[in-house]
């Protein structure tokens, strides 16, 4: 069974409001530019029913494959974080199909869930509308995928599972997820950064993250550290530093813009972002803790970096699948 965290909020959510909510994965090829990501999301307009859809991403050096089908009452079933249709992901096991994309994944993690809000109060109250937090931030794949005729085989690839919901989403975001670093195989950088428009005001960036290091957790960013958090972002690639206890991390993730996907998110109420994302984009980080060496990390097209704008001049074809 899902434990309190991981469960769907969907089902609970009143007739009247909007609500949006959404399971994703992400995994990459431990040595190759190969990497998933697939979303399982809820779309629920005030007054209206809810309607689910299936995004299926398959990344590769010379640009993704993406696919998208939507389909209407998703349900929660016992044992299930989420069925769309005939599609489901549950704890340990992702299976679904979305036009000529089709997968079969069983995943294992070793790590705690993280739960980016740093307090746990923050997941029940009406502020922030969004929530995010990763149940399994450090998971292992296995399966098969299918795009079209092809099979691509599922072996061991490192990545990890996010869910967030709320009923609007950040007026700007920046996910970012780095793996199989090659100067520490077993460190995770998971982090979300959020800028939220609070009537006519857009507060300034605020970033919750998680980086594991040599077995250790360490949070970075909240509320208290945002004035040490620094971003300079564009559609192709985002520069930045997060602090926390005792500890800084500056890094870089991108990629070449023609590995990047880019999708239409809704907001329950209807306004509309344009989302770039690239799941196998380079990582660079440095990371300073106190009385401690510097430690440089590197991964190339093991990470993931995502942004959510409300520009569309950012110079990518949005893919033709609308939300909501």
């Amino acid at each position: 069974m899902a434990s309190d965290w991981t469960a769907a909020r969907f089902p609970h959510v009143p007739a009247a409001a909007g609500h949006y909510e959404s399971y994703y994965l992400k995994a990459c090829h431990p040595d190759e530019p190969l990497g998933l990501w697939i979303r399982y999301t809820v779309h629920k307009r005030p007054g209206k029913p809810a309607k689910g859809s299936l995004w299926c991403t398959v990344f590769e050096a010379g640009g993704p494959h993406a696919a998208k089908v939507t389909l209407p009452e998703p349900a929660a079933p016992e044992g299930e974080l989420i069925r769309i249709g005939e599609a489901s992901f549950a704890p340990g096991r992702v299976v679904g199909e979305a036009l000529d994309c089709a997968w079969e994944l069983t995943f294992e993690d070793p790590a705690e869930p993280f739960l980016h809000l740093p307090r746990t109060w923050m997941y029940r109250a009406k502020l922030p509308r969004t929530k995010t937090l990763s149940p399994w931030p450090q998971a292992t794949f296995s399966g098969r995928v299918r795009v079209g005729e092809r099979e691509i085989v599922v072996d061991r690839w490192p990545g990890m599972v996010g869910h967030n919901w709320g009923a609007e989403h950040a007026e700007r975001w920046i996910w970012m997820h780095g793996t199989r670093f090659a100067e520490a195989p077993d460190a995770v950088l998971d982090v979300a950064i959020g800028r939220v428009r609070l009537g006519p005001v857009t507060t300034p960036w605020v970033g919750n993250g998680l980086l594991l290091l040599d077995g250790e957790r360490i949070r970075l960013g909240g509320l208290g550290k945002a004035r040490a958090t620094r971003v300079e972002e564009t559609p192709q690639e985002c520069r930045f530093a997060l602090a926390g206890r005792d500890v800084e991390v500056e890094g870089r993730v991108g990629a070449p813009r023609e590995r990047f996907v880019c999708w239409v998110y809704a907001d329950p109420d209807g306004p509309e972002h344009h989302t770039a994302n690239c799941s196998i984009a380079d990582m660079e980080l440095v990371v300073r803790r106190r009385g401690r060496p510097e430690r440089r990390l590197r991964v190339e097209a093991g990470a993931a970096y995502e942004l959510g704008m409300r520009e569309r001049d950012h110079g990518y074809e949005a893919q033709p699948f609308p939300d909501g």
